[in-house]
């Protein structure tokens, strides 16, 4: 990584790479400000490019993670990448699947499990539970089946 290039450049090429890699019509969108490096792909039929369960554009995100703060002297944002909405689609659908988890180990006194999720998602969902209220939360099993299993209060 040479020192003219900046953390928006080398992403807009990567991304720009790996769209070309995968064949796709989307365009780039690089956004930035003190806090995050936020990358877009804008276009149809961008499936490919998030994959199943979210597993390639997690993917494209680590490797320019890895990429981006390589460099110790790099300053230090958070990296996103998304295409077409995804990462606000996914929070919103893991929200729901969240509250209704809460509802039904509240009505019914029992922990519920929830789907395997990355480690961001189940931070989240941690966070967005624990801002709710009224139910505990914590984490089961191994990469990469890990999940959340949400408890009423008292029941962890």
């Amino acid at each position: 990584m040479t020192a003219e290039r900046t953390q928006e450049e080398i992403l807009q090429d990567l991304l720009e790479h790996v769209r070309d890699g995968l064949g796709l019509e989307a365009t780039v969108e690089i956004q930035s400000n003190e806090e995050a490096l936020i990358g877009t792909l804008h276009g149809e039929d961008l499936g490919i490019f998030i994959g199943r369960h979210g597993q390639t554009i997690d993917a494209v995100q680590h490797l320019a993670q890895r990429i981006l703060l390589a460099n110790p002297e790099t300053e230090r944002r958070r990296i996103v990448v998304d295409a077409e909405g995804y990462r606000a689609r996914r929070r919103e659908a893991l929200e729901k699947q969240a509250d209704q988890a809460a509802i039904e180990a509240e009505k019914f006194g029992r922990p519920i499990a929830l789907d395997a999720m990355t480690a961001s998602e189940r931070k989240h969902v941690h966070e967005y539970l624990r801002e709710r209220g009224g139910v505990d939360t914590h984490s089961e099993g191994d990469e990469p089946e890990r999940h959340l299993v949400v408890s009423p209060l008292g029941r962890s």
